[in-house]
């Protein structure tokens, strides 16, 4: 591992588990560029708090399904940092219907975001990652748990789980590691918007914990990812769910 200072890019870095990830990459010594869709607000806090803790940031827009808006965003932190060390993908979309009721205007959406964008931002992570380098996608549990109305939402990060572990296989010889993250039930805004109590409390009794998951438990799980400890894992989707199955 070099001495030089590691710059990790984190897409989706404005709220929930993509803000958690970035104040921890930066607690563990990364400059940071926190990529944001809308909220420059929010990203801009995420930025300021970074900064008052002693870390390097900078908040950068970048729509993650285009591919010129992406491409600049890699070559701001290159310009800036002088390369790029973790690319953390934390931008995605949720759509929570029946299959038999779903708005196909709205799949299309989705699918931009969610398999379109990781391939642009994993084109981009692929050509310029520094040896030693990292790249964590994110899916989710849903794939394997199969929840009713979560048919285009599954399907979408099953697209993302697959490219993943084959990108893992054609990044052979440079020294990059390439793996998912695919959470549980995770307390975040996105998770807990238009759920009821009884809901919430029914999807947090079914890991073994009997809790749901906080951003803080993803983003220790990434951190271990891209830092020195998880040079050995590569290929592999993570289910930090709580010991759901």
């Amino acid at each position: 591992m070099s001495t030089q200072q590691r710059v990790a890019i984190v897409t989706g870095g404005s709220r929930g588990i993509g803000r958690q990830v970035a104040e921890q990459l930066a607690a563990d010594g990364f400059a940071v560029v926190v990529g944001y869709a809308g909220n420059k607000d929010a990203a801009e806090e995420v930025v300021r708090g970074i900064e008052a803790g002693g870390g390097s940031a900078t908040a950068v827009r970048a729509d993650v399904g285009d591919e010129a808006e992406v491409a600049a965003l890699f070559d701001l932190a290159e310009t800036t940092y002088g390369g790029v060390d973790a690319v953390v993908h934390a931008a995605g979309r949720m759509l929570l219907s029946p299959v038999a009721e779903l708005d196909l205007d709205e799949l299309d959406a989705l699918c931009r975001t969610n398999i379109r964008g990781t391939f642009v931002v994993d084109q981009q992570a692929a050509r310029r990652l520094r040896p030693g380098g990292a790249l964590v996608n994110f899916s989710s549990s849903v794939v394997g748990l199969a929840f009713p109305t979560y048919g285009a939402y599954a399907a979408s990060k099953g697209a993302v789980e697959a490219m993943t572990l084959i990108l893992a296989r054609e990044l052979r010889g440079r020294d990059v590691t390439v793996n998912v993250v695919a959470p549980g039930p995770t307390a975040t805004d996105l998770f807990l918007d238009g759920k009821d109590e009884e809901t919430i409390a029914r999807l947090a009794a079914q890991p073994p914990l009997e809790r749901l998951g906080t951003p803080r438990d993803i983003a220790s799980v990434v951190s271990f990812l891209v830092g020195p400890g998880g040079r050995w894992v590569n290929g592999q989707v993570l289910r930090a769910n709580g010991g759901i199955v």
